[in-house]
């Protein structure tokens, strides 16, 4: 078992956040394929009971009394490339599967029913069956660098698993995303943005501020405590594609007592930088220091964007502290 830390910081290519979705399974008698993909960490409430059973958030299949094995299906939100996952049995103690393998298709136009329980092609094995631990997570890394759209979870013989999360980056199809000039969100998760690191994670739900849509509450952005020295806080984003800027939104929606003072962007042109590069890198001020204001979208283009790049990295800095449910970074993409 890896140990994950180099790769659990990309993007959840499966999470529901991204329209990931469990579209099959053979069994999913006491807990709904569904739970698979949900964002949200997996909770246990005890005492809570459905007619055929223990509540649990997570899949989980009854208990087989004939050969084979259980499997589920999963429709990345994100097609792209897999760089490890989490088979996470939280809760699961008495009733998780003893081991686990993964496999994936690429059928970006959709997976036949014909398709889903057949051995071999389509599908290709990432990882081999693979003994599982209950009640925690399970993080593998998987070796194989093509691209897939769909993941096929097989547990043995069957049992329960919370969460799955299919950790990796997106393949973007800049040909049909951002033909010729036309303006795209460069930072968007769905259009390969990584949300990288800031200054303090305290509140909200990392990754959030480059989210599709908006903030649903206060706590789907990012937000800092409360700065008792001196200094101010900061986010970096690493575009999914270098690129021009003409226009930022910086969101405050559901920010209203703890929203920032002021905000400003700053951008680096250092394509496939590391974070230590980063932080010792020249940052040139796109968006000056500006008034923010609670609840609202700013919107800023023209002569406000002080320099248009172009960048590959863009750091969202915030004074002193407080919280920002989004961040665009409208462009086009930097040709060679």
């Amino acid at each position: 078992m890896a140990t994950g830390q180099e790769f659990i910081n990309v993007t959840d290519l499966a999470s529901a956040r991204v329209g990931g979705r469990a579209i099959a399974a053979n069994d999913d008698f006491f807990a709904p394929k569904s739970n698979l993909v949900r964002a949200e960490p997996p909770i246990f409430i005890p005492g809570k009971y459905t007619t055929r059973g223990k509540w649990m958030d997570g899949w989980e299949s009854r208990r087989r009394r004939v050969a084979g094995h259980d499997w589920c299906i999963v429709t990345l939100g994100m097609r792209g490339i897999v760089h490890g996952v989490n088979v996470d049995t939280s809760h699961f103690t008495g009733n998780y599967p003893s081991h686990c393998s993964i496999e994936a298709a690429d059928l970006p136009r959709g997976i036949k029913p014909s398709l889903y329980s057949v051995e071999g092609a389509p599908w290709t094995m990432l990882m081999a069956k693979t003994a599982l631990r209950g009640n925690g997570e399970n993080l593998f890394a998987i070796a194989d660098r093509r691209p897939w759209s769909h993941v096929r979870l097989s547990i043995y013989p069957d049992g329960g698993v919370a969460r799955l999360r299919v950790f990796g980056e997106v393949a973007v199809d800049w040909a049909r995303v951002a033909p010729g000039n036309r303006v795209v969100d460069l930072a968007s998760i769905t259009n390969g943005g990584l949300f990288m690191a800031a200054s303090d994670l305290h509140y909200g739900t990392k990754g959030a501020l480059i989210m599709p849509g908006r903030a649903r509450n206060m706590g789907d952005g990012w937000e800092t405590r409360r700065r008792r020295g001196p200094g101010h806080d900061w986010a970096i984003v690493r575009l999914g594609h270098p690129g021009v800027v003409s226009k930022i939104e910086i969101d405050t929606n559901h920010f209203k007592g703890n929203y920032p003072d002021r905000a400003s962007l700053d951008g680096c042109l250092a394509p496939n930088a590391g974070l230590d590069t980063l932080q010792s890198a020249v940052w040139t001020p796109i968006l000056p220091e500006t008034k923010m204001s609670p609840n609202k979208r700013h919107f800023f283009s023209g002569r406000q964007v002080q320099h248009a790049g172009p960048f590959s990295h863009v750091r969202l800095n915030m004074f002193p502290d407080g919280g920002i449910s989004r961040l665009r970074v409208h462009g086009t993409l930097a040709r060679d």
